[in-house]
């Protein structure tokens, strides 16, 4: 029996090892797309750095403090009752304790009563800092609609 419970825990630490960066950095992504459909502002914060930036899609301003972030996912909350997000192709890249995300998503809401979505592309800059992989910079924008066919 103790060999058996030796090699379940020795199987749990290869496990462990076996997922990289770039598979906890894709884990991290997914943390914020469970978090996002909330309509509380406390669990997404908690995925920032303390100096994390936002160029959020609905938003001309850049928000760089930890109380402009919040303001936006407060009012972002607001601005898309029912909010979900998909997240398209990622594109993941680690150097060190640095990682870059960068991808499409799709947001999809209520307005009007009616289902709506905003296809968007992001970039999420994350520092690995004490074991978790946290966000110091964030960019959405709406994808542009693609040009008139002459």
């Amino acid at each position: 029996m103790k060999r058996i419970m030796m090699f379940v825990l020795l199987l749990g630490v290869a496990v462990t090892t076996w997922a990289g960066d770039k598979e906890d950095v894709a884990a991290a992504a997914v943390k914020w797309t469970q978090v996002f459909t909330d309509d509380n502002p406390d669990p997404i914060m908690a995925l920032y750095a303390k100096d994390g930036v936002l160029w959020g899609t609905l938003s001309p301003t850049r928000r760089d403090t930890p109380a402009a972030l919040r303001e936006y996912f407060v009012n972002a909350f607001k601005a898309l009752p029912g909010h979900k997000v998909t997240f398209g192709d990622q594109h993941i890249r680690v150097y060190g304790n640095t990682a870059i995300n960068t991808g499409y998503y799709t947001f999809s809401f209520m307005k009007d009563g009616k289902p709506a979505t905003l296809p968007a592309r992001y970039s999420f800059t994350y520092v690995k800092t004490g074991g978790q992989w946290l966000i110091v910079d964030h960019h959405s924008s709406a994808v542009p609609p693609a040009p008139a066919k002459k």
